[in-house]
Formats: structure tokens, C-alpha cells, sequence
């Protein structure tokens, strides 16, 4: 992600104390999934978390197609 310095559209933002990266793209919000999955389940490794979210839901892995590592 790029640095908010060189681009003011990217903005962290903070969910119960926790940061959140952002950018705005063609107008839309766009989050890091990661970083929600830490703030909101306390993950130790939320890469992990989310991985295996994906690995049950195949509807989520869908959904996620083409941003993140498989």
C-alpha cells in the first residue's frame, strides 16, 4: 500500500484503537481484510484467520478473488 504522504486519498482509520489501512479507489472505500479481521477477532496471526474463513466459505473466497495471497 502506498504512502499517505504521496497520496492523500490513503488514510488510516481506527477502530476500537486498532488501524485500519484504507485508500480510496474509482470513489470507493477499500480496507485491508486483515486489519478488520484483527480488530474484531484479536487474531494472533490474522492472515492465518482469514485463510481459513476462506477455506469454509467458499462464497468468501469468492467474494476475495484477486486481492491477498491464497
Amino acid at each position: 500500500m502506498s504512502e499517505p504522504e504521496n497520496h492523500p486519498e490513503a488514510r488510516v482509520a481506527l477502530f476500537q484503537s486498532r488501524e485500519i489501512r484504507r485508500t480510496l479507489h474509482n470513489d470507493e472505500w477499500w480496507f485491508v481484510i486483515t486489519d478488520i479481521v484483527a480488530a474484531l477477532t484479536d487474531a494472533a496471526n490474522p492472515s492465518d484467520y482469514w485463510k481459513k474463513m476462506r477455506r469454509r466459505d467458499p462464497d468468501l473466497s469468492l467474494d476475495s478473488q484477486g486481492g491477498g495471497t491464497n
